[in-house]
């Protein structure tokens, strides 16, 4: 077996730096690919060596557990830009929201709604990017990912990439597929963008759901939007350490729906009605803020290093000493403090490393 020789590799390194919410302990070495070679190199290593594997991109979805990792850390940095009409082909390693602010600049619609999210392409397959009304879904057309049973690179489909809310193949087989490149077919709306779909970014425009905007000012009105909530990494702002939305909105089935809709009038009196949207096959979308924030967990809630953040109920923070167990103790009271009011099980968007809630 071939060591890597040509990759920056380090021992006992600290991980936490490498995640929006800066915790986690090290791992016990750390491998920096910048090229699908590289990449595909150090995934081989630790397969053909039985070592556990840990894939780090933009670390906007990871908590680490204050113990570390007893493997290897693969840090993706792959570079790779490339439009073709409206064709868009990113590497991995690519910083997401730059590269949504470069395909504004190009004049192309369909990604212009997620401005802002943090951290890399090669994620965003992976747990179907969202926010404003879009998702990478919708103008995804293939992933190059490499293929850790077969040991081959594939290359997949939209259809196979089996896409749902905040999930998809990826997100199912963690430990078969790494993505190398990700691609989008765009649109060419001379200048303007897709139909705005989401109520908030409709109003925020002043249009109305379906009309088309000038891409930049989408841009600009989104950035702005997340900024309000604390969701546009800042490093002097303690309400961007974090990893965005911790919670994905419920879905419920129609009984489960009933019956929450019971805890709501029986919590909160029967005008009060909970926000709702179809799922698709009988099944209703609530929300988590909402509830988070209707169980008494309100902006800025908790008393120690670790809090809700004073911007967004959805977003629990490190405030700069806290601690991943200090993460954990306050999702978990968010979890069951929502549970015993309204008979929702909240479920945590970031993937954790060692740990769970």
């Amino acid at each position: 077996m071939r060591t890597l020789v040509c990759v920056q590799q380090l021992k006992d390194a600290p991980l936490a730096p490498l995640t929006t919410f800066r915790l986690g302990g090290p791992a016990a070495r750390l491998v920096t690919a910048t090229t699908d070679d590289e990449v595909i190199a150090a995934v081989r290593e630790a397969d053909a060596s039985g070592t556990p594997l840990l894939i780090i991109g933009g670390g906007s979805n990871l908590v680490i557990g204050d113990k570390g990792f007893e493997g290897t850390a693969l840090h993706i940095a792959t570079e790779g830009f490339t439009l073709d009409g409206t064709r868009l082909e990113l590497a991995a390693g690519e910083v997401w929201t730059d590269a949504v602010a470069r395909t504004v600049e190009a004049g192309l619609a369909g990604i212009e709604c997620l401005a802002g999210i943090p951290g890399s392409a090669g994620a965003t397959p992976i747990q179907n990017v969202g926010a404003y009304g879009q998702d990478v879904s919708a103008t995804l057309t293939e992933v190059v990912a490499y293929d850790r049973r077969a040991e081959e690179t594939v290359t997949l489909t939209n259809a196979e990439c089996a896409f749902s809310y905040r999930h998809s193949l990826f997100k199912d087989r963690p430990d078969r597929y790494v993505v190398l490149r990700v691609r989008f077919d765009l649109e060419d709306a001379g200048g303007l963008s897709a139909p705005i779909a989401y109520p908030e970014t409709a109003r925020a425009l002043g249009v109305a759901a379906g009309d088309r905007v000038p891409l930049a000012h989408v841009r600009e009105t989104v950035l702005g939007l997340r900024a309000g909530k604390g969701m546009v990494l800042d490093p002097e702002d303690h309400d961007t350490w974090s990893a965005g939305s911790f919670f994905t909105n419920p879905i419920l089935t129609a009984a489960q729906y009933a019956a929450f809709l019971t805890r709501v009038a029986d919590r909160l009196g029967p005008e009060v009605t909970p926000p709702a949207y179809p799922a698709g096959d009988g099944h209703t979308k609530t929300s988590a803020a909402w509830l988070i924030d209707k169980a008494g967990f309100t902006k800025g809630y908790g008393s120690g290093p670790a809090r809700i953040s004073t911007k967004h109920t959805l977003a629990l923070t490190n405030r700069g000493e806290a601690t991943t167990e200090d993460l954990l103790a306050l999702a978990r009271e968010v979890v069951a403090g929502v549970h015993d009011a309204f008979g929702v099980t909240l479920v945590n968007e970031p993937v954790t490393v060692g740990v769970s809630l």
